[in-house]
């Protein structure tokens, strides 16, 4: 048996642009389901409000999001979570990070680190920040 986790991001009507631009960067399939094609509008300005989608591709990259109903308070925080993407070479998440930064702002940039043979963090154009790492060899021969 296994478990897994999914990244799931909270936004007040950026949902479906943010999964298209992670589709854009990533690949994959992009399913949404609105709040209207679910047949749960509470709120007629949330109709076409994403209540639930995601991102899946063949690289295991998986993410999924929704609009918050605008009867619930939402505040994005400033650090209240950051995603992890991790790669197995430098030219893998080189790739990615280089996608991600159209409008992100950079709170490390990418290069060796430490731990790791490339690191960098960023915050996307739509909020959310990503730490963007090579997976050590200190991890993978555990």
């Amino acid at each position: 048996m296994s478990v897994t986790t999914t990244t799931h991001l909270n936004f007040r009507g950026d949902a479906r642009a943010a999964l298209e631009f992670y589709q854009a960067v990533f690949g994959g399939h992009l399913a949404v389901v609105t709040y209207k094609d679910a047949g749960n509008v509470q709120e007629q300005s949330d109709a076409d409000q994403v209540m639930w989608g995601q991102v899946l591709a063949e690289s295991g990259f998986h993410v999924m999001a929704y609009d918050v109903p605008s009867r619930m308070g939402y505040d994005q925080g400033e650090n209240s979570f950051f995603v992890s993407l991790r790669g197995e070479t430098v030219e893998e998440v080189t790739g990615y990070w280089e996608k991600l930064t159209d409008g992100a702002t950079i709170v490390i940039p990418m290069g060796p680190a430490g731990w790791a043979p490339a690191y960098g963090m960023l915050r996307d154009r739509f909020g959310v920040v990503w730490a963007v790492d090579v997976v050590s060899s200190r991890e993978t021969s555990r």
